[in-house]
């Protein structure tokens, strides 16, 4: 059914980063689903004729290796995981080159770790690389490198890898693909009464609480990755959708503007491009706990941080390195690039300005973060 909100909110959609889980790609260790990348390249084909461009971030390596190595399950080391990786990887850019080619569409391997958007001028190179190929007419493919990632480095899942690439590509929506409707009630598979929750208008606390019940199938279903997904997302302005991969021309559907899946609408206006790395690009290498005062004067007025507005830090960080705002209750209520280290901000914690040159015999700047490299949520 067509919505008339949802049509006027996709009309300015241009660039959409598709996510397709493991579940959707493979059957176990039975390889890979060809039926459904051919299902996405010819929607991707589709959506190519409106105008769109498309950046797929694929699931499915280590599921792909696991038959060429003779695994009949998903093993359990590193070691095992990243040769299933190395060799899956293969498999499955081949399956994509040859179903894309098929429709007149070049595809493009882009392999990221986290540590490799941590740094500005990484960030950027990958960025302008996503921007290269899709402005050549290609479909960049985009997954996680298993084969050299350890557990310090990765992303996780390809949920957070997704919402990463959407900002990365700046593209304005985010489509996860996965093997239940959208985002449900309960598990539609235990529950007749669950039902879709068509549209989150907040990511309230409260919902991202239920994301995380355990013995339900929001907990064990995959969920709660993908509320945190949404969340980074609509911070940056745009817009994500949870929808059931296998539902007939789902991509297509979305981009019409009909009620497909959970539609998850952001309440700000869009990030700039480094305020985008800050907030998301960097890993965060401590806390910064500050006073109610602080935080109107962050959240309501736009003001940088101050020292005096300061009450606790933790965590080892050195000037210009990312760090997450939080009040005394633990609410993260911004991230930013911190001019002072963690041992200084100790310090100089509730002290005044005029006060800091006193105590550390230097004065390198007057706020502990300012607000251009200040991103608050």
């Amino acid at each position: 059914m067509l919505d008339p909100a949802r049509q006027d909110l996709m009309r300015r959609v241009h660039r959409v980063v598709v996510k397709i889980g493991t579940s959707l790609l493979t059957a176990g260790a039975g390889g890979v689903r060809r039926s459904m990348i051919e299902r996405l390249a010819r929607q991707t084909s589709r959506l190519r004729e409106t105008g769109r461009e498309v950046i797929m971030v694929t699931s499915g390596a280590i599921g792909a290796g696991l038959e060429p190595l003779g695994y009949g399950k998903r093993p359990k080391t590193l070691p095992s995981l990243q040769a299933c990786a190395a060799v899956g990887q293969t498999q499955l850019m081949r399956i994509y080159e040859a179903t894309f080619r098929r429709f007149g569409i070049p595809v493009g391997q882009v392999l990221l770790t986290r540590d490799g958007l941590h740094d500005r001028k990484r960030y950027l190179n990958a960025r302008n690389t996503l921007h290269a190929l899709v402005d050549r007419g290609a479909v960049p493919i985009v997954n996680e490198n298993d084969t050299v990632s350890v557990d310090e480095i990765r992303f996780g899942d390809n949920d957070l890898l997704s919402a990463l690439v959407t900002d990365l590509a700046e593209a304005e929506l985010l489509v996860i693909l996965t093997d239940v409707p959208g985002f449900m009630t309960a598990d539609p598979r235990t529950h007749q009464a669950a039902r879709l929750i068509d549209t989150v208008e907040e990511i309230t606390d409260d919902l991202a609480a239920a994301a995380t019940v355990g013995g339900t199938f929001l907990g064990t279903g995959g969920m709660v990755s993908k509320i945190e997904a949404g969340r980074m997302v609509n911070r940056s302005g745009e817009l994500m959708v949870i929808a059931g991969g296998d539902e007939r021309n789902v991509l297509v559907r979305i981009l019409e503007g009909r009620t497909v899946g959970t539609l998850f609408v952001p309440r700000r206006g869009r990030l700039q491009s480094r305020k985008r790395w800050i907030a998301f690009g960097r890993r965060g290498k401590g806390v910064v706990t500050v006073d109610e005062g602080a935080r109107r004067a962050l959240a309501e007025r736009g003001k940088s941080l101050l020292a005096s507005g300061v009450v606790g830090v933790s965590g080892r960080f050195d000037a210009g390195d990312g760090v997450t705002v939080r009040t005394a209750s633990g609410d993260e209520i911004a991230r930013g690039l911190s001019n002072y280290s963690a041992e200084d901000i100790g310090r100089i914690k509730g002290r005044k300005t005029s006060e800091i040159e006193s105590i550390l015999g230097r004065k390198d700047f007057d706020e502990v973060i300012h607000r251009d490299n200040l991103v608050v949520f």
